[in-house]
């Protein structure tokens, strides 16, 4: 299948059969998380995998009992780093690195810039780097016939309890992975014509 094919087949799965998805399958679609592009390119966001049920079913209730928290194969939970000044200091390390060359005057001042940005910019600003990431992900996973799906309706605090996730780690956006349940019929796909999107200058 194409690209558009895989993005035709793919739907919000509101329940998995419970398969596990390959760890070679996972690690695809975790790198490409990682590869995503992202703002100045510093990835100010971290993924938590929950593959453990016993976690799966304590965080359920957070999630407004919604199947796909315990019937996923894996939870991929996208959290925002608030730590946007830290997040910067060690970006330009690893990109100095890469050149083999250490961070200079100038490599400060970009830096510099980048944090003052992301200080306007907010968590709102971190959380559209996460996003970009997600939508990544689902595509990685229809390339791969895994399916999906993006939650949103759930409560970041009682993830970030139940996860013991440290202070700038905000949950903001759930991808349970796995396979569709038998009894899952995908709806048609409604969407919007061209012309009511697009328009060309």
């Amino acid at each position: 299948m194409t690209f558009l094919n895989n993005l035709e087949w793919r739907y919000a799965t509101k329940k998995f059969d419970g398969r596990k998805v390959s760890d070679e399958s996972v690690e695809k679609i975790l790198e490409a998380i990682r590869m995503a592009p992202t703002s100045f390119g510093i990835q100010p966001f971290h993924v938590t995998i929950v593959t453990d049920e016993a976690l799966k079913a304590e965080l359920k209730p957070h999630a407004m009992n919604q199947e796909q928290i315990t019937t996923c194969s894996h939870l991929l939970v996208f959290s925002v780093n608030t730590e946007t000044d830290k997040r910067t200091d060690d970006y330009m390390v690893l990109a100095a690195a890469a050149q083999n060359k250490e961070v200079g005057e100038k490599e400060q001042g970009f830096a510099t810039m980048i944090k003052s940005f992301a200080k306007q910019g907010g968590e709102e600003w971190t959380a559209r780097q996460a996003y970009i990431a997600l939508g990544f992900a689902m595509a990685a996973a229809a390339e791969l016939n895994i399916d999906s799906c993006p939650m949103e309706g759930f409560d970041p605090s009682g993830f970030k309890g139940k996860l013991n996730l440290p202070a700038n780690l905000n949950p903001k956006v759930l991808l349970p992975i796995g396979y569709r349940a038998a009894d899952q019929v995908p709806m048609k796909k409604v969407r919007f014509s061209k012309e009511e999107l697009f328009d060309v200058r």
